[in-house]
């Protein structure tokens, strides 16, 4: 049986992750011993500390799904200090730790390490220039784990979506938020710019264990959900047509309308060279609005 350690376990995909790892398939037994930590028990920015629990534990997959995620608050010097030890340097020491031990490393990022220029979607082998401190620090991320070497995978990700992350400061999809938006508000503003994917969190812990099981060669990986990109007025409108949300005005606004200390790509679609297709995202919301009982 393969230990996996889980990081960042109680956020939205990592609790997803420890579903898909402990749960056996109808064909195989039990293949994995799940260890699920989050910042209670571990501090990965502490490179000391990750070095010895890690090998301590010493298991044969390591899957990061932690991060610092607020984009406008890294557009602040004290934050974005605090993105580059979580986005950036500590994806290097757990890749470091990984590869003493020949373990399996998967680290995620994200399409914000693009500029959005491109209309026609990035693939994973295009050339990253972020236009946010955000975006520098989950780069910084890739290059600490592509320099450090060993069996890895990043994968990039954009838009998540599933059931809310545990920590109390974790963001909520923003399915989630127009949904609770809809049942106080007749009118409603979403910004119809910045067309993307979205990327459903139970579809993409299953293909990171495909990714895994399959030992696929080590890289980069683009895995969302498949479909028509939207901007988040399109995904609105879907996510209120689906969940048969009425008597709401949905109004299609302007980014300028909405301005933020970070920069959002306006086209950084994700581009899936190499792996099977995921099915598309409002087929995958459909499940999530089931499963959670928000339709």
């Amino acid at each position: 049986m393969q230990k996996v350690l889980i990081i960042g376990a109680k956020g939205m995909l990592g609790q997803e992750l420890v579903k898909v790892f402990s749960v056996p398939s109808a064909q195989d037994e039990k293949k994995y011993e799940v260890v699920a930590w989050d910042k209670e028990e571990i501090n990965i920015t502490d490179e000391a500390q990750v070095k010895n629990k890690i090998r301590e534990l010493a298991p044969q997959i390591i899957i990061n799904a932690a991060a610092y995620n607020s984009a406008d608050k890294c557009e602040e010097p004290e934050y974005f200090e605090v993105a580059k030890k979580i986005n950036g340097l500590a994806p290097g020491y757990l890749a470091q730790v990984a590869k003493s031990l020949g373990a399996i490393f998967t680290h995620y990022s994200t399409d914000y390490i693009f500029d959005g220029k491109n209309k026609d979607g990035y693939n994973e082998s295009a050339f990253p220039s972020p236009i946010s401190k955000y975006g520098e620090s989950k780069l910084l991320g890739e290059k600490q784990v592509a320099a450090v070497g060993g069996q890895y995978y990043i994968i990039r990700l954009q838009r998540l979506f599933g059931s809310p992350a545990k920590s109390i400061e974790a963001k909520k999809s923003f399915f989630d938020v127009m949904l609770k938006l809809s049942q106080e508000k007749k009118e409603l503003g979403a910004v119809d710019e910045e067309l993307a994917n979205f990327t459903y969190a139970p579809d993409l812990a299953l293909q990171t264990k495909y990714l895994i099981e399959k030992k696929l060669p080590t890289g980069i990986y683009h895995i969302t959900n498949e479909g028509s990109p939207a901007t988040w007025f399109g995904a609105a409108e879907a996510l209120f047509k689906v969940a048969g949300v009425g008597g709401v005005k949905l109004i299609p606004l302007a980014s300028s309308l909405f301005p933020r200390p970070a920069k959002r790509p306006k086209y950084s679609v994700l581009l899936n060279t190499k792996l099977p297709p995921l099915r598309p995202w409002n087929e995958a919301l459909k499940e999530f609005l089931s499963e959670n009982k928000r339709s």
